[in-house]
């Protein structure tokens, strides 16, 4: 277990250099990020290192759970809270690729519907299955299931 991806190499890097620099949302953030990293090597019945499109998924996983915080905490009336969790995901962003707009997802998604030849919402399934891995951490679940009812029509 001691092979490391090169995206845990980089995070662990900026992590450094964070400390060095005294930048405590960053440093903070990437020991998060880190430790959730570590606890998806460890999670199962096996060890197991993360390959850098599994770190990705991690890193974005936790990029959702700050945006619905800081959401959750802007209803709430606290907004310090929300800037908090929205300066995490800014640095969490810095390592995710690009996110694509709606017009480019429902590209994608309009281009699955037809090579899958699903005519309703019960083919859903399947156009999801074709879609993910070229939306690929690009665009969050939630966002690829929306732009899969739009194109069938629901």
């Amino acid at each position: 277990m001691t092979e490391q991806t090169a995206l845990k190499d980089t995070l662990q890097h900026d992590l450094h250099d964070a400390m060095r620099a005294q930048d405590k949302v960053r440093s903070a953030t990437l020991r998060m990020a880190l430790t959730a990293v570590s606890n998806e090597e460890v999670a199962g019945t096996h060890a197991r290192v993360l390959t850098d499109e599994d770190v990705l998924k991690v890193l974005a996983k936790e990029a959702k759970k700050r945006r619905e915080a800081a959401e959750a905490y802007a209803g709430a009336g606290r907004q310090e809270l929300a800037d908090q969790e929205e300066a995490e995901l800014a640095v969490l962003q810095g390592y995710l690729p690009e996110q694509l707009d709606d017009a480019a997802l429902d590209e994608l998604a309009v281009a699955a519907v037809a090579e899958v030849g699903a005519s309703s919402m019960a083919q859903m399934g399947q156009v999801m299955k074709v879609l993910q891995p070229r939306v690929a951490g690009r665009a969050e679940g939630g966002r690829i299931a929306a732009a899969v009812r739009r194109a069938l029509g629901a």
